[in-house]
């Protein structure tokens, strides 16, 4: 940088003098060589300098900014300083081998601002630049300097006033100008100017960055290289997109409030603890001994597999089904899991009341109310404790559920240690039987000590406590109960052993009605009357109607846990691996366990003892606790601490889900419950928890409250059934289940077991549910809507169908709702016949019969004259549709010109919501033989008006060799190759086109270009990454693509192009034109001779002509000879910016041909026109080399919005 600085300071000096007025002393040799000795020390670090070529724009003008105050003040006073500007007026471009560019270059202000009337200013930026150019011409062949691009191109660029600086070419002299146009010829290719601005994006700081895609590199800004984009994808962190727009919309002037951090959570932590805890909860160790006991073992596997092939949550219904049906049943789940809570807090104060601490309780416990009232003085604390456990934080929670699920893992290890000493060992537990009845509190220390009427004790006979209960009056005298009088009393093992053939009996149920004796079967017994005080103080009663449906009712909660981790979605580091992974684990290990006690209690357990819910015939203990080992304190103690995980997890899932609810913002009311602590803790939602659950513990009883949680997530898995369902029958591009074996008739099946159970549990607390869901989705749907009635069905259909139209325009799609709508534009024959029916057929491929087609086709001409052709061709077109299955709709309208035509239609087309978002075209194949430019002029401006109206353009190339919708492709692949991001279009199209059956059988490839800086493993890394997130199967390959020197073969099409496009413009002069140019001649010989006689007749007046540039170049070009036009042509150089886009069109094909040439189908991303209208036929020549050698090609431009997303 040094030493071409100091060379142009050398330049300089010699063009103007030392001493300012000699400017005509000439550079000599002995000048040149006293520069070199001067900086032939610093030439080996002006070597190393070099050796990266990406960054030689900016070391260059580095070194001249440093070099500046010793070197150019002292020669030009009037250069005062180098400045530093994001779009200079004039820029020294380095355009060599590496095309580089620097974001940010050097702008010479010349003294007093540089207005743009110094002249004198203006000139010495000008020899400055130039002098520039040529000290690097001069010493391109110095062997020192290495390999070092040499080819600098001084561009004039156009600037913007910044502060009190203007610059204006105007400033130079007019042989400037005309020196510079002879250089480059009158024409450029294209007759467009040179380039006049870097077109890179200046936003890059790499100034590599995109130069081998000359092709896209005018719109880099909004389409960025896949590159970046992957580099910006690989530290994705799943946070919700409800999240982020909450947090916006709290954030002030571009502040934000709050920080929400990113999650952290695993699989294991995150979702196989919350779901393992939840289904181990209180319901295994309370209540399933009861069931088994109740409904037998057959009926009480039944009961399980019924349950556990029922069951994703809020964020699943509402994106799948809409807020109406989100709302209403993810506000049902929340109160599910509310009432959870609950029960869960109930279970653990019944383990606590009545297996822990009896003595505990506040209020007799053995009156029914009393112990129902100290259920909720202690359950309202116990909430207390875990909802400030809750608000202190989620990580705590999770400690705290490592520490309680070792003990439900502990108690399970027991049950089956139990089990195997049972088969050894029979256990000490023994029940008391009174003929072939129950009787309560056996054991040491309980009402009943011994199982013996009377005792002898040294040969005297004493009465026990069972014959004092019975039996009144003295001893030998006393009158006993009539039933005690007839049967004996028998003591029987209540674990009788894993081989004792218990199993046998308790196969099948014992229902029973309310207050109904529990009896064993096999036993003797005489019948007699007995009073209902003995019933309920001495024998062991059913506290409640027992049948199947209620069982299933009762045990539904315990499988409701398999929501756990997707209720905690937004903790989770990877919640797309994690929720189906630990959430499948988990119900394959509760499954396992679930029905293997199922089998174990009633294969060793006595069936009365099971059907015993509270433990009254084994002393008030756990029935479970009597098969544990070593001590049944393990079961106590374990299934305690299970209630209280479960009731943690409860309360930390449901405010997550309201939360959700209430930022999504569908209703008004509930959006104070959306706000959050920094740490991201919904306190708000986690109070109106707190209450709701609050109300569930004053049920105090968990019977009561498991049949109704169970309605609330009955009715949540029966919309996530038909969520999935509905999905996947409309085809929905956002529906990509990762499960393989997945089909639409599990979730169907799912959905009819849910509403099922629904009825079978409770009819009336499924209704009850029902009339609140349908109630939330009406207030949604119908909140602040206008309602009004017409005239019978007709009435309702419009009302409906205006209020649908209304809702979509109101309501844009959400990203991961995004389809193409498109809009087939069609072209007909002579005969009104549709010339490229294959578009159709790609159309009906593509669409799959869903979402909105509209099929247009325009005739040129007055609608007065043609409209019986406009009805002959919808005809035509709806024949064509009907023989290709393409659902849409149709329409042909007549204007002047195809143009106008094409432009009204993509501007109007559709009502309402109801409109297109992406334009399908054929590529106008015989565009180089037609006689008219009209047919590829016509293409480009709909290219150009699709690009303005946000909407996406495919462009189908040789569509005649498309398949038919009757084809099917055995085998093959669809390659994308994505090169820009222009919205995800690409990734989307090719799933589209496999959910038909002409393409199902076809693989997804997709390919990348790295450039020369770029890690291609590491793109090819996030790129998976990508496409997992995206859930898309597909194979990955990153192509490099090194910067190449521009092939002979590149620069003479280049030139042939130009040569061609220039050779036509001047051919293709109308008639019109024609006459004009004659007119134009006689007006100046007619002209001329009046000058004369002006000459003859001198006049005082004076006519003051104006002259512009294009004036005085049109009139030059017009006094020349025809024959130097083709001289000009055949002697014209090519557009440096045309033969850098040629080679990026090249080379791309080179590449794409060598991958792809075997390909179904490739899909490009489709270069933007250019912006001057000059060029249209060089970017018509582009495309064609870009496609060339490839059978079926979708050329695909995006609308400029995204529609695809990782985000939820």
């Amino acid at each position: 940088g040094i030493f071409v600085c100091c060379s142009l300071c050398l330049e300089t000096r010699h063009n103007q003098g030392d001493d300012g007025k000699d400017s005509r002393r000439r550079n000599t040799t002995e000048e040149k060589e006293t520069v070199a000795s001067w900086l032939l020390p610093l030439l080996p670090v002006a070597h190393v300098s070099f050796e990266r070529q990406a960054g030689v724009g900016q070391r260059l003008w580095a070194g001249v900014e440093e070099c500046h105050s010793i070197v150019f003040s002292p020669l030009f006073p009037s250069l005062r300083k180098l400045q530093t500007r994001p779009v200079p007026p004039l820029v020294a471009q380095v355009q060599g081998e590496t095309g580089s560019s620097s974001s940010e270059r050097p702008v010479i202000a010349s003294e007093g601002g540089a207005t743009s009337s110094s002249l004198y200013g203006a000139l010495e930026v000008t020899w400055a630049l130039r002098a520039l150019e040529s000290a690097a011409q001069k010493f391109e062949n110095f062997t020192l300097w290495g390999k070092m691009p040499t080819n600098f191109t001084v561009v004039p660029v156009e600037d913007t006033p910044i502060a009190d600086q203007e610059y204006d070419g105007e400033s130079l002299k007019e042989e400037d100008k005309e020196e510079t146009e002879t250089e480059a010829g009158p024409y450029s290719g294209d007759e467009t100017p040179r380039e006049t601005s870097s077109l890179i994006s200046t936003d890059h700081e790499d100034s590599t960055y995109g130069k081998n895609m000359a092709l896209y590199e005018e719109e880099m800004d909004s389409t960025p290289m896949v590159s970046s984009l992957l580099n910006k994808l690989a530290n994705y962190t799943n946070i919700t997109q409800g999240v982020v727009e909450h947090e916006e919309a709290e954030s002030v002037d571009g502040i934000q409030r709050v920080t929400v951090n990113g999650p952290q959570m695993g699989t294991f932590i995150g979702v196989f603890l919350p779901c393992t805890q939840n289904i181990l909860g209180v319901i295994l160790f309370l209540r399933l001994t009861w069931i088994v006991g109740t409904a037998g073992i057959m009926e009480a596997l039944a009961v399980v597999f019924m349950c556990c092939s029922s069951g994703g949550s809020y964020y699943m219904i509402s994106r799948a089904l809409g807020p109406e049906f989100g709302g209403a049943v993810g506000l049902c789940f929340y109160l599910g899991t509310t009432f959870a809570g609950s029960m869960y807090i109930l279970g653990t104060m019944e383990i606590f009341l009545t297996y822990i601490m009896p003595s505990a309780a506040v209020f007799p416990s053995d009156d029914p109310v009393g112990m129902q009232n100290n259920m909720r003085i202690y359950g309202t604390c116990c909430l207390a404790v875990m909802t400030l456990v809750v608000f202190v934080g989620v990580k705590y929670v999770n400690k705290l559920a490592l520490v309680f699920l070792s003990c439900v893992v502990l108690s399970i290890m027991a049950i089956y240690a139990g089990v195997v000493q049972s088969a050894i060992k029979p256990s000490s537990f023994t029940i008391c039987m009174l003929g072939n009845r129950t009787l309560q509190h056996f054991g040491k220390a309980a009402k009943f000590d011994k199982c013996l009427k009377t005792e002898v004790l040294d040969n005297v006979t004493f009465p026990t406590k069972i014959w004092e209960h019975f039996c009144s009056g003295d001893f030998g005298n006393a009158t006993c109960d009539e039933y005690f009088d007839l049967n004996n009393l028998t003591e029987i093992d209540a674990v009788p052993g894993l081989l004792s053939g218990v199993i046998s009996e308790n196969m099948w149920g014992h229902y029973g009605q309310y207050r109904t004796l529990l009896e064993k079967e096999g036993l003797s017994s005489e019948e007699a009357s007995v009073s209902n005080m003995e019933m309920s103080t001495t024998y062991v009663l059913n506290d409640m109607a027992t049948f199947f449906t209620l069982l299933v009712g009762i045990y539904f909660p315990s499988v409701t846990g398999i929501m756990a981790g997707s209720n905690r979605s937004g903790d989770l580091r990877d919640p797309q691996r994690s929720i189906p992974t630990g959430t499948i684990m988990a119900i394959v290990t509760t499954s396992f366990i679930y029905i293997s006690c199922v089998v174990l209690f009633g294969a060793c357990i006595e069936g009365v003892v099971l059907r015993d819910k509270y433990g009254d015939s084994v002393n008030k203990t756990l029935v479970v606790a009597t098969l544990a080992w070593p001590s049944s304190w393990v079961i106590v103690i374990g299934s305690f601490f299970s209630c209280c995980g479960a009731g943690l997890q409860s309360l930390t899932g449901a405010p997550r889900i309201l939360q959700a609810i209430a930022r999504d913002g569908i209703m008004p009311f509930l959006q104070v419950f959306g706000h959050s602590k920094s740490s991201g803790e919904p306190t708000w939602a986690l109070l109106l928890t707190a209450a709701i659950c609050e109300a569930g513990i004053l049920i105090a009883s968990l019977d009561a409250v498991a049949p109704l949680l169970s309605m609330f997530f009955l009715m949540c898995y029966l919309f996530v059934n038909l969520a999935c369902a509905v999905q996947t029958l409309l085809r929905t591009p956002n529906w990509r289940p990762r499960f393989k074996f997945y089909h639409w008739s599990l979730s169907f099946l799912g959905m009819s077991l849910s509403l099922s159970l629904m009825f079978v549990s409770s009819w009336f607390y499924a209704l009850f549910v029902i009339l609140i869901a349908g109630c939330i989705y009406k207030y949604i749907e119908y909140r602040g809507a206008e309602k009004e009635w017409g005239d019978g069905i007709r009435g309702l259909s419009l009302n409906a169908a205006r209020y649908a139209l209304i809702k979509l325009e109101e309501a844009p799609p959400h990203t991961k709702n995004w389809r193409p709508q498109v809009l087939v534009l069609l072209k007909l024959d002579s005969e009104m016949e549709v010339k490229h029916p294959r578009l159709l057929s790609f159309t009906a491929q593509l669409k799959a019969g869903k979402g909105l087609t509209i099929v247009c086709s325009v005739l040129e001409g007055t609608y007065m004259a043609r409209g019986a052709d406009a009805k002959l061709a919808e005809q035509n077109i709806k024949a064509a549709m009907a023989k290709d299955k393409t659902k849409g709709f149709c329409h042909v309208v007549v204007s002047s010109n195809q143009r106008d035509g094409f432009s009204h239609l993509i501007q109007s087309a559709g009502l309402g919501g109801m409109k297109h978002n992406a334009v399908l075209v054929a590529w106008p194949g015989n565009w180089k033989q037609s006689e008219s430019p009209l047919s590829w002029k016509n293409f480009i401006e709909t290219i150009r008006e699709t690009t303005a109206a946000h909407q996406a353009l495919l462009v189908a190339k040789n569509i005649d060799t498309f398949p038919a919708n009757q084809d099917r492709l055995a085998e093959g692949t669809i390659d994308v190759w994505w090169i820009v991001h222009d919205g995800g279009l690409l990734m989307l199209l090719p799933f589209l086109l496999r959910q038909h059956k002409v393409w199902r059988k076809c693989k997804m490839r997709i390919f990348t270009v790295a450039q020369m800086d770029d890690n291609s493993i590491q793109m090819k890394k996030d790129l998976q990454m990508f496409l997992y997130h995206l859930r898309l199967d597909a194979k990955v390959e990153v192509v490099e693509m090194h910067a190449g020197d521009i092939s002979a073969f590149t620069y003479e099409k280049t030139l042939v192009m130009e040569q061609r496009s220039q050779m036509l413009k001047q051919m293709q002069l109308s008639k019109t034109e024609r006459e004009r140019e004659a007119q134009l001649i006689h007006d100046r010989s007619t002209k001329s001779h009046a000058a004369l006689i002006e000459k003859a007749t001198p006049t005082s007046d004076r006519v003051h002509m104006t002259w512009t540039k294009d004036k005085l170049i049109g009139e030059r070009n017009r006094h020349r000879d025809p024959s130097m036009h083709v001289r000009d042509i055949f002697n014209m150089k090519p557009n440096q910016t045309n033969v850098r886009r040629m080679h990026t069109a090249v080379k791309l094909n080179e590449v794409v041909v060598r991958k792809s040439q075997g390909a179904q189908l490739v899909l490009l991303n489709m270069p933007g026109p250019p912006k001057n209208k000059g060029g249209d036929e060089n970017y018509m020549e582009f495309l064609e080399v870009l496609t060339e050698g490839l059978e079926r090609v979708l050329l695909v431009r995006g609308g400029g919005r995204e529609v695809i997303t990782i985000y939820s």
